[in-house]
């Protein structure tokens, strides 16, 4: 490592753990600059084993849109995926739990559906009803989103359902209600998400709400208001922004019903579903 790349880490790292001190939790960095710390020479390290070759460039994502496509993955069996995701949910549940989850005593909610899901819903965290059943979207929110699901032709047995956090959020000094998610938390819990992505490799992923539009797309470029109905992606999954659940039970608006249908509709027609004049209709004043 050269002198003057030792100099700008140190200086670098020095910076960051200033800020740190300072309560400054996040700091906005472009790929280039972080690029340019890195190192553009060759280098080896050395092993037991023998030598392993360091590529001489990294890149850096600016955002999960641009991470390596998930249907690069290994193409896995049903038995495979059903494997793979028993395991997961074992790592998860082995973890030391948080000092806040211990005190909160919270429940693992870890998904439900099928491993060979076309389509999957993706919700923030769980609730107090999802905690007390260690089951996502079983309250009333989860209701209503069985009901959106039905009317599409399908059911909850046919797509899979899950939540970026995977831990109901604690709550200090409330024995009820729930709270949104820190954005420490959605990075923290993501990766664990992300690999059930991986097993399941959805065609279509639905983001309920913006929480989960986040996890995803790993910023929220804008408002959900604005961004629903309008495709994203997730390593090259299409991903479809949409209302949660929980808001259409505080805004009874048949125009907002509206949209959120109008978003499952295009979600059906990339899934190549049919849609019936009486699907079309649904939520239109007549």
């Amino acid at each position: 490592m050269s002198g003057a790349y030792s100099q700008l880490l140190e200086a670098t790292i020095g910076h960051l753990e200033s800020l740190k001190q300072k309560g400054v939790r996040y700091v906005d960095v472009s790929p280039e600059s972080i690029n340019a710390l890195i190192e553009p020479i060759s280098r080896k390290v050395g092993s037991s084993e023998g030598e392993i070759q360091i590529p001489s460039q990294a890149t850096v994502q600016s955002s999960r849109a641009d991470g390596p496509s998930v249907y690069d993955s290994q193409r896995l069996s049903s038995a495979d995926k059903a494997s793979a995701m028993d395991q997961l949910r074992d790592e998860i549940f082995s973890l030391n739990k948080s000092p806040e989850l211990l005190a909160s005593g919270a429940n693992l909610v870890f998904g439900v559906g099928t491993v060979d899901a076309d389509l999957m819903f993706v919700g923030e965290a769980p609730g107090e009803d999802e905690d007390r059943e260690g089951e996502p979207f079983v309250g009333k929110a989860g209701q209503l989103l069985m009901k959106i699901i039905q009317a599409t032709g399908l059911d909850r047995e046919k797509v899979y359902i899950a939540n970026v956090l995977k831990y109901r959020p604690d709550t200090p000094g409330k024995s009820f209600g729930n709270r949104k998610p820190r954005s420490d938390e959605i990075e923290s819990w993501f990766p664990f998400l992300m690999r059930q992505i991986e097993i399941i490799q959805p065609k279509v992923i639905v983001g309920l709400g913006a929480t989960a539009v986040e996890g995803l797309l790993g910023h929220m470029p804008t408002g959900i208001t604005r961004l629903r109905g309008n495709w994203q992606s997730y390593r090259s999954v299409p991903v479809m922004p949409t209302f949660h659940p929980s808001y259409l039970l505080r805004n009874q608006s048949w125009a907002v019903k509206r949209q959120v249908w109008e978003d499952m509709m295009q979600v059906m027609e990339r899934l190549n579903m049919p849609i019936s004049e009486k699907q079309k209709g649904f939520f239109l004043r007549k």
